[in-house]
Formats: C-alpha cells, sequence, structure tokens
C-alpha cells in the first residue's frame, strides 16, 4: 500500500523527535522550502499540483508556515481532492474559514487542549488583577515616584475586591474555558456562571460550581467579571450595547480573540466606570493596542503571551501529529473544529471529540 502523503508546512520538528521519527516513518513528508510558501508561489504550486495529491496539511507551529495569509476560498479551492485533513497549532483560527474546509470535506483541527494550562494560567493572573487593580499598583511602584507610590498605596485597596466574594461569568467553555472554569474554582472558590452554545454535563457543571447561562445578555448583567474565551467567527461579540448590559463597575478579560471586542466602546465604557477594570492578552490591531487602554491604570495590558510557553508549544507539534495519525491510521481526529459542519453537510468525515464553535478550542 503507499504511504499517505502530508504536506509540512513550516519550520522542522523541534522537539518531539521520537514521535515525529515514528510520524515520518508511516507517510511520505512533503515540506516545501520558506520561497514556495508566501501566498502567490503556494498558489501556483496548487495549481500546478506540484507536490501531488497530498493527503492531509501538517502545521506544528503557530508562528511559522503560514506566510501564506488567511485560509479562505481562495487558498482551499486550490487544494487536491485528496485532502482531508489539516492539523494545525494554535488555539484561535480566526486566519481559517472553517466552514469552507467543511465545504470541500477537509477536516479542520487545531491545538486549543495543548495550551489550556498556560491560557488558564493566564486568565487567573488578569482576573485578580483587575479585582486587585495590580496594573495601577504596578506602574505607581515602578515609576519611581513617591507620590504615584503613595497614591497607589492609599487608593487602589478602595476599589479592589477578594475574587472570592464575586461571581465569574465566562463566555465558551470549551477547552480552555473549562480549564479556567477548574482552576478558578480551586483557587478562588469563585462562583461561575457560563454561556455556550452547548450545555456541558451535570457531572462537569458541578465540578467546577458552574452554572448554564443560556443567553448572553443574562450572563452579562449577572456577573461581576467577564471572561471571554470564545473563538473569533468574524463577528464581534461584545460592543458598546453589550457592555451596557454589564453590571456597573464589572472587569472584563479578554484572552480569546482582539477580534471580538469593539475596542472604541470598551474605551468608552472603562473611562465612563461602566466597566471597572480590563485585564486585556489580545487586542483589534496587533501588534499595536489601543492608545487610550494603554493608558489608562484600570487596564493590565500583555502581547498576546497567555499560551506562550514552552510546554504549548511542545503540545501544539504532538497534537498536530496525533490529529493526522489519528484520522489516517485509525480513521479518528483527536481535536476537530468543524467535523459538525460536515456531518451536518451529509460529508461523513474521521470522527471525534468536537465543542460548540462559541467554545475556544
Amino acid at each position: 500500500m503507499p504511504k499517505h502523503k502530508i504536506l509540512h508546512l513550516g519550520d522542522p520538528i523541534k522537539y518531539n523527535h521520537a514521535m515525529y521519527t515514528r510520524f515520518a516513518s508511516q507517510f511520505d513528508i512533503i515540506r516545501p522550502p520558506a520561497a514556495e510558501r508566501d501566498r502567490p508561489a503556494f498558489k501556483q504550486a496548487l495549481k500546478e499540483h506540484r507536490w501531488g495529491d497530498f493527503d492531509a496539511i501538517f502545521r506544528p507551529f503557530w508562528n511559522t508556515g503560514g506566510e501564506m495569509g488567511r485560509w479562505d476560498e481562495e487558498l482551499i479551492s486550490l487544494l487536491p481532492s485528496s485532502v482531508k485533513i489539516m492539523a494545525s497549532a494554535g488555539a484561535g483560527y480566526d486566519w481559517v474559514d472553517v466552514d469552507v474546509f467543511a465545504k470541500y470535506g477537509i477536516i479542520y483541527c487545531n491545538g486549543a487542549a495543548a495550551s489550556s494550562e498556560s491560557v488558564a494560567d493566564t486568565t487567573l493572573f488578569l482576573i485578580l488583577s483587575v479585582f486587585r487593580n495590580l496594573r495601577w499598583s504596578h506602574t505607581a511602584a515602578h515609576s519611581l515616584n513617591s507620590t504615584q507610590f503613595l497614591d497607589a498605596h492609599t487608593h487602589a485597596p478602595l476599589t479592589a475586591r477578594n475574587p472570592r466574594t464575586q461571581t465569574l461569568g465566562i463566555i465558551g467553555l470549551g477547552a480552555i474555558g473549562y480549564t479556567i472554569a477548574r482552576k478558578v474554582h480551586a483557587a478562588f472558590g469563585m462562583r461561575i456562571l457560563y454561556h455556550d452554545l452547548i450545555r456541558k454535563s451535570t457531572e462537569m457543571e458541578r465540578a467546577v460550581n458552574a452554572t448554564y447561562m443560556p443567553t448572553l445578555e443574562g450572563l452579562l448583567g449577572a456577573v461581576d467579571c467577564v471572561v471571554v474565551a470564545t473563538p473569533f467567527t468574524g463577528r464581534r461579540l461584545m460592543d458598546g450595547e453589550m457592555f451596557g448590559k454589564m453590571k456597573r463597575g464589572a472587569r472584563f478579560v479578554n484572552v480569546a480573540r482582539g477580534g471580538l471586542v469593539d475596542e472604541e466602546a470598551l474605551v468608552e465604557a472603562v473611562e465612563s466606570g461602566q466597566v471597572g477594570g480590563v485585564g486585556l492578552d489580545v487586542h483589534a490591531n496587533e501588534p499595536y493596542v489601543h492608545p487610550r487602554l494603554a493608558g489608562n491604570a484600570k487596564v493590565m495590558m500583555l502581547s498576546h503571551n497567555a499560551g506562550g510557553t514552552v510546554d504549548t508549544h511542545v503540545g501544539f507539534e504532538r497534537l498536530a501529529m496525533e490529529n493526522i495519525e489519528g484520522f489516517l491510521v485509525r480513521g479518528r481526529a483527536v481535536t476537530p473544529v468543524n467535523l459538525h459542519l460536515i456531518e451536518g453537510a451529509g460529508g461523513g468525515g474521521g470522527g471525534g471529540t468536537t465543542s460548540s464553535t462559541s467554545s475556544k478550542l
């Protein structure tokens, strides 16, 4: 039997060498050079059928192998009909039209499960930051200015709260959202409400003291801090109207994608006091951040590093291989994102555990 062909996009494997040796022994690996990975060259190679009829696309790193830009109809339509799966590093998939992949019967698998621990840890830091006004205190201490130090020392506690006394709302209880809930429950003992397209089992809810909210509006009005942990699918989630539905003075944390938030509306909400504190790992116009948010003492910002650990990168690499092996060898992908779209269209496809597209998978 001829071996399945895998198109490997990006740099060579860095961590899971033994696993890659087995992976490479099972499949024929095709790795285009960097010059063939920018969009015009990549499209031309596909049109010329330069790599033949390959069966899977393998992208084990989030910061390399994506030189061709957005995977949309224009690009996906050029793939040979033999392609049945793409497995990529990274948690979000705003750069991929997963519905178009489904249209062509291609399963898209991401690596969110590998970043869940890292993202959840950072989310705890941001939750603590917004409740304890840590940005204010941190900036004042680093200023080397005694007046600023004393101002933060005196006034920051006046609006600070212990997380345990507050209610947390999580938008999107997928792999990352549920890990956030588990850690928040264990570390802070907070009451948790969540909104998702698909409700979790009673056992999973009880394990983290979580209550399902069927509407986003209902969630926003009932919690003291909102955490966004859902993927960007081309539509803003939080705009001026939605911020207006939050409790006055409630906190807001985004560890998903910057495009989910209208930053101008967020600025207005913070400056008016409607939102009492903000924690952002992601931004709408990365690598640029909103200057009024950056200059506000109520806003703690990071540089999209929530999932950025060596452990995450090791997991991304491993999970991408496991998805392709699982599908091509055993007929079942591990973390399919769009399988429900393929099955819903009657396209069949390999099985796997999938969750709501409102969860950050």
